[in-house]
């Protein structure tokens, strides 16, 4: 779990760090294996895909939709420091 961490958190900008990592944070203990899965997936694409997807600002591909993306769309779990 501490390398999918990692990649959650460094992803290249700080945007995406943040939207990544903080939902990783948050949710990964309550994830299934294939949640887990899904999740790995998903950080494989662009980060300005999975953004815009979070966003709304571009239709979520079939295969991610479900739980998980809903979940990441809510943006409530973003923790910014300042």
């Amino acid at each position: 779990m501490a390398r999918l961490r990692f990649r959650a958190w460094h992803r290249g900008t700080r945007e995406a760090d943040y939207m990544i990592g903080c939902f990783f944070d948050r949710f990964h203990a309550g994830w299934s294996e294939d949640d887990i899965a899904l999740f790995e997936t998903i950080i494989e694409e662009q980060d300005v895909d999975i953004m815009a997807w979070a966003l709304g600002t571009q239709p979520v591909p079939e295969a991610y939709r479900g739980p998980l993306m809903e979940r990441m769309m809510r943006l409530d779990y973003v923790e910014i420091p300042r």
